[in-house]
């Protein structure tokens, strides 16, 4: 794990002004991402209040290890460096856009962020889907199987699916409404149709650095060497569909059709004064195996993030409302940590990339106003929102729009955000 240096320091400001207090991108976050310049190529960048710092145009400026990695339209070469060369360019950042002395060099780099577009920051090779949040997995198995809503393997394994990286999108990006198969409970035989049932679901995205050679797993106790660091992610779902298909072999058309993910790259070095230990579990709940086990991790290996969903309707933002909040948790409401879920999924000696990315699967708390989806708020859809124009929500309508927020806060360290992860819902095709 990263250590506390100057770049995390509180009383550190730029000059940058729209930084210092920034809710999202103060100079102690520094995320990563790629963007687009007005009509420029794509590149990586750094965010930086309200502007993006052309980490290519400062390539000159940086060592030679990183420098290459920095002409690309993705951050997968910036991802395959050991650790210690992203340290390195954070530092280097930092500098830059704390010291004065350099603000005649590095100023021409900036762009304002609302005149760019922001893209994937990876070209991602595979997107693997995580279902450690307990609490959803408790919420949602209850709906099905009131007296055993846990499945035995529940607690002894990381449970995840392989999903569709062509189709992980960045925030912004409309969700066209799927059309597929689905069955209802009272029909003989199925029919093809737009989902009744569409559902967001409230996730981190877990970036992948350094890879391992295919038969070679990760130890726990190395994880941290192939961990970026997160983004949001939003990972939809047609829960019609999911009940007529995902038996016997899991999920596939009610998932693969879109997942948002938010642009920037909260860096596991940025997150380094959010850490906190992982929740003990409760009594009578096995230990981790001998594989899944490292005394350090879980001393250090949750997050003190807070995540939150909003929505608005098409008839909400016509009528001037603010959103409304869906629900609000911390994310240490996960039952594995990204280093176990890293350990776990190499531990058949599975090869993962630079680039790759894994969701943690829904992250709900125990209370009713932390439950991370649809499905979850409104009990199978028997308990409908009310929205302020008198609408109300069983699932996602056409024109509904959804955001996550997250913002890591603990302490006297100064908060950073994850930025927008954000989608429009759009018809059905013809």
């Amino acid at each position: 794990m990263s250590r506390l240096d100057a770049t995390h320091d509180p009383a550190r400001t730029s000059w940058v002004e729209s930084a210092n207090g920034h809710p999202q991108f103060p100079i102690q976050n520094l995320p990563l991402g790629i963007f687009s310049p007005p009509g420029g190529a794509p590149r990586p960048g750094v965010a930086i209040g309200d502007l993006i710092l052309d980490l290519r145009a400062m390539a000159p400026l940086l060592s030679e290890v990183v420098a290459p990695a920095l002409d690309s339209s993705t951050l997968n070469a910036l991802f395959s460096l050991p650790s210690q060369a992203r340290r390195d360019l954070r530092r280097a950042v930092s500098d830059m856009l704390s010291a004065e002395d350099r603000r005649a060099v590095i100023e021409p780099a900036l762009h304002p962020a609302g005149d760019c577009v922001l893209r994937l920051p990876a070209a991602i090779g595979d997107y693997t889907d995580f279902y450690v949040g307990i609490h959803h997995a408790t919420n949602v198995g209850r709906l099905f199987r009131p007296d055993n809503p846990l499945l035995p393997n529940y607690k002894w394994v990381p449970i995840g699916y392989h999903g569709r990286a062509s189709s992980v999108r960045p925030s912004g990006e409309p969700v066209r409404r799927p059309i597929g198969q689905r069955k209802a409970p009272d029909s003989d035989v199925p029919t093809v149709g737009p989902t009744q049932r569409l559902d967001h679901e409230l996730e981190l995205g877990i970036w992948i650095g350094v890879g391992n050679p295919l038969g070679e797993p990760i130890a726990i106790a190395d994880a941290g060497e192939h961990f970026v660091g997160l983004s949001l992610l939003n990972d939809w779902s047609a829960r019609d569909f999911q009940a007529w298909e995902y038996q016997p072999l899991g999920p596939f058309l009610a998932k693969n059709f879109h997942t948002t993910v938010s642009p920037w790259v909260v860096t596991a070095e940025a997150l380094t004064p959010f850490r906190i230990p992982q929740p003990s579990r409760p009594d009578g709940d096995p230990a981790p195996l001998d594989y899944l086990f490292d005394a350090a991790d879980q001393a250090g290996g949750a997050f003190a993030i807070e995540l939150e969903v909003l929505l608005t309707s098409q008839a909400m933002r016509a009528a001037g409302h603010a959103p409304i909040r869906l629900s609000a948790g911390p994310a240490s409401n996960m039952y594995w940590t990204v280093a176990q879920i890293l350990a776990h999924h190499t531990s058949n000696g599975c090869n993962l990339q630079p680039g790759d990315l894994l969701g943690t699967g829904t992250i709900s708390g125990p209370e009713s106003g932390a439950r991370g989806s649809l499905l979850e708020i409104t009990d199978g859809g028997a308990k409908p929102v009310a929205l302020p124009t008198g609408e109300v929500r069983r699932f996602l309508e056409d024109g509904d729009e959804l955001a996550l927020v997250g913002v890591a806060r603990l302490g006297e360290a100064v908060p950073i955000g994850f930025g927008a992860c954000v989608a429009r819902i759009l018809p059905a095709r013809g």
